[in-house]
């Protein structure tokens, strides 16, 4: 099950810490990806770069490359459907910029989540959401575990189905930038625009053919083929859109908290032959043996 063509590699490059919605510091997550055998990871918290100076120096300690990403929250016909970049300038000032923008929407969101679930009586509720984040902007798994440890759910699972999945009070969607404006951000910042999880959104394979031509139209480089939870069907549908449309190809975990083993750092189905790996066209490109 680990990735990728060249036994010496173990590339993952969708993850999840802290600074957003993950269960584990950006230390810790570099530390556990290690220990798995990933040589290359990229961070891609939600709308934030908040973790990579710290997951930088664990990459650093630990012997692994580390690729800066983030994943952008976008619209598409009125859908919500999220962007990674990958290996773009952190340090470019209009990017900064734009995730500035995000994060406020962020916080608009968690501000509005936490006014639709006063009447649970929680103290303080976006305070503790607040804190259980690291004290980043809460998502809906933060006010989750808020809600766990008031005792108004039994778990997190609970909390979900009653409070806070779709079309419950909590179900709260953000005012997002439309994709090609998010595909811009990532494309100037001197970064790979990559469409995640394409089997996610539960679109028709219709409608996911239709955005992912829209998605290359718009400058898109890149789409991940293999990620967690896929079936091989999923898996062959992805590699021949991803031909069909001559993208490049990705692959990720989207780890987000440990004792889930069908969504483990560095565990990826092996994609299909014949596609070009995002890796070759990053700015240090990354071919083959061990990494630098």
């Amino acid at each position: 099950m680990t990735i990728p063509q060249d036994p010496h590699l173990c590339i993952d490059l969708h993850c999840h810490s802290t600074a957003s919605d993950g269960a584990l510091s950006p230390a810790a997550l570099v530390e556990r990806a290690a220990g798995r055998g990933v040589t290359h990871l990229s961070l891609t918290d939600h709308d934030t770069i908040a973790g990579l100076a710290e997951a930088e120096t664990a990459a650093q300690a630990q012997g692994i490359v580390l690729i800066p990403g983030v994943e952008l929250s976008c619209l598409w016909k009125s859908r919500t459907i999220h962007i990674v970049g990958l290996d773009f300038d952190p340090d470019a000032d209009d990017f900064r910029q734009a995730l500035e923008q995000q994060n406020d929407n962020r916080w608009a969101r968690a501000r509005m989540i936490a006014e639709r679930l006063d009447k649970l009586g929680v103290d303080d509720l976006l305070g503790k959401a607040s804190e259980a984040a690291g004290g980043d902007v809460p998502g809906r798994p933060h006010f989750a575990q808020v809600l766990t440890e008031a005792g108004v759910v039994r778990n997190a699972a609970q909390a979900f189905k009653r409070y806070l999945g779709n079309g419950k009070a909590g179900d709260v969607k953000a005012f997002w930038p439309e994709l090609p404006e998010v595909v811009r951000w990532i494309t100037e910042a001197g970064g790979v625009a990559v469409l995640a999880h394409p089997r996610k959104y539960q679109l028709t394979a219709t409608k996911l053919r239709e955005l992912t031509a829209d998605f290359r139209r718009a400058g898109g480089q890149a789409i991940e083929v293999s990620t967690s939870g896929q079936s091989s069907g999923d898996l062959g549908f992805l590699a021949e859109l991803c031909r069909k449309e001559k993208l490049l190809a990705s692959q990720g975990s989207d780890f987000h908290f440990p004792g889930a083993p069908w969504c483990e750092l560095g565990r990826i189905m092996k994609m299909p032959d014949g596609l070009e790996p995002v890796w070759h066209s990053f700015r240090q490109p990354v071919l083959s043996g061990a990494p630098a």
